[in-house]
């Protein structure tokens, strides 16, 4: 009775393991319209997995029930959709639709500048960007930091250790959120996806933060505004995982202090 006990048991668990992570389909078009969007990215916000849509429109994707799949292609408003009973258990492909928005150049202002031809003084006509990196003791990376006077590290350092600290607050509050960011780089397709945006939208939506304290968290890891201005969103999720690794150390000899 004992061994058809524990066969059933284990029935059941493989039964409820399966019905908890199963994969479902579907199908992405232009609202209005029956053209399919190809290349979609598609990201798992609760498993931190990701894929893309093919040629037509079509896409497959690991989820359990009441996980939230974000939906995002350039030109198209984003949206999110959340995984309901009925399609995981019919396993139908569902047809979702996206938006199309309206795109506004923004003004780009060119800065003409006078060349004499001479190389001596044209060069000196070329804006430089004076950033540095310092490492910190004990530590195999450093931080790419924008100019600062004397004491800038022990002041970084200072802040990081500071409890009422933007640091601590958005990685000491949020660990579940920062823990995604492991996740994050060790799916190939989610990496594949950064590193093709720079708007920023992926990454708020994962780590569940807005895009300004995004750019001030970066900011506070100390790393310069050209970096946040020019990185694209694979580069900025590196830095915050730098960072973050780096805080716990830091957070760890804190407390053996």
């Amino acid at each position: 009775m004992s061994r058809l006990f524990l066969l059933t048991i284990l029935f059941l668990s493989f039964n409820l393991s399966a019905q908890n992570d199963t994969t479902v389909k579907g199908r992405i078009v232009e609202a209005g319209t029956i053209n399919p969007l190809e290349n979609v990215n598609i990201v798992n916000l609760n498993k931190v997995i990701g894929t893309a849509t093919n040629k037509d429109g079509e896409f497959e994707i690991r989820v359990s029930v009441n996980d939230t799949l974000h939906l995002s292609y350039l030109g198209f408003k984003s949206i999110k959709v959340r995984v309901t009973n009925d399609w995981v258990n019919f396993g139908t492909s569902a047809t979702i639709e996206m938006t199309e928005l309206a795109l506004a150049l923004e003004e780009v202002v060119v800065s003409q500048m006078k060349l004499t031809g001479y190389l001596e003084l044209d060069i000196q006509q070329v804006p430089i960007q004076q950033n540095f990196r310092y490492s910190i003791s004990g530590l195999n990376t450093g931080y790419e930091s924008k100019p600062q006077p004397a004491g800038a590290i022990t002041r970084v350092l200072g802040a990081i250790f500071n409890p009422a600290d933007f640091l601590y607050k958005m990685f000491g509050k949020k660990p579940n959120e920062m823990h995604k960011l492991r996740k994050m780089k060790q799916d190939d397709e989610i990496r594949n996806i950064l590193a093709s945006r720079f708007d920023r939208e992926m990454l708020t939506t994962l780590l569940q933060v807005d895009k300004v304290d995004l750019d001030l968290l970066i900011t506070e890891c100390n790393y310069s505004k050209d970096f946040v201005r020019t990185a694209n969103d694979l580069q900025i999720l590196d830095a915050l995982s730098e960072c973050y690794e780096e805080y716990k150390v830091l957070s760890r000899s804190k407390k053996r202090l």
